[in-house]
């Protein structure tokens, strides 16, 4: 099986960066939008021309007021023709790997297996260090806890096995040995 050029083509790094807002990680205005630009003129979808010129709507709540984040900022959503859209080519990419993945495991089952043992064995130092650590972490977390519960106890203890002092007012109120 010849790989595809559209494969080849995921795996080659492009240096481009997008800083805008990003839909599926991929960027919207650099990416998603020209693309669906594109497929509109070869008639491949038919998105609503506002959906492409605005992308981004305000998000309301459901009794029609305009919807604002915890820190006071509104909340933009990505119109839903375009949301679809994205989505419908989400779902179709990962088939596209999918099937991919399926074609070489059928097409050469030895080499696939090969590569799995050898990523699973170069994997174990890894999964052995990381679990070592995880394990030693918690044990130390406990450790804090269990100090941090004693001191608070003994704190605790202390505090309740000081003698009680009369306030000053109790001891002026009643004299020592008076008798009524």
């Amino acid at each position: 099986m010849e790989t595809p050029q559209y494969i080849k083509s995921l795996l080659m790094p492009n240096g481009k960066k997008p800083a805008g807002r990003r839909v599926w990680s991929i960027d919207l205005e650099t990416v998603w939008l020209p693309f669906f630009t594109a497929t509109n003129t070869m008639g491949e979808t038919n998105i609503p021309s506002e959906a492409l010129g605005a992308p981004l709507r305000l998000a309301y709540n459901p009794d029609g007021s305009v919807k604002f984040s915890k820190t006071g900022r509104p909340v933009t959503k990505v119109a839903k023709e375009l949301s679809d859209n994205i989505r419908l080519v989400r779902e179709n990419f990962t088939a596209s790997l999918q099937a991919y993945a399926n074609g070489v495991i059928a097409e050469n089952p030895e080499g696939y297996k090969a590569v799995v043992e050898k990523a699973r064995q170069a994997g174990e130092p890894i999964l052995t260090r990381d679990r070592q650590n995880l394990e030693q972490a918690i044990a130390k977390m406990r450790e804090q806890e269990l100090a941090e519960a004693i001191a608070k106890a003994e704190g605790k203890a202390k505090a309740e096995a000081k003698p009680h002092k009369p306030s000053p007012e109790k001891a002026k109120a009643e004299p020592v040995g008076a008798t009524s």
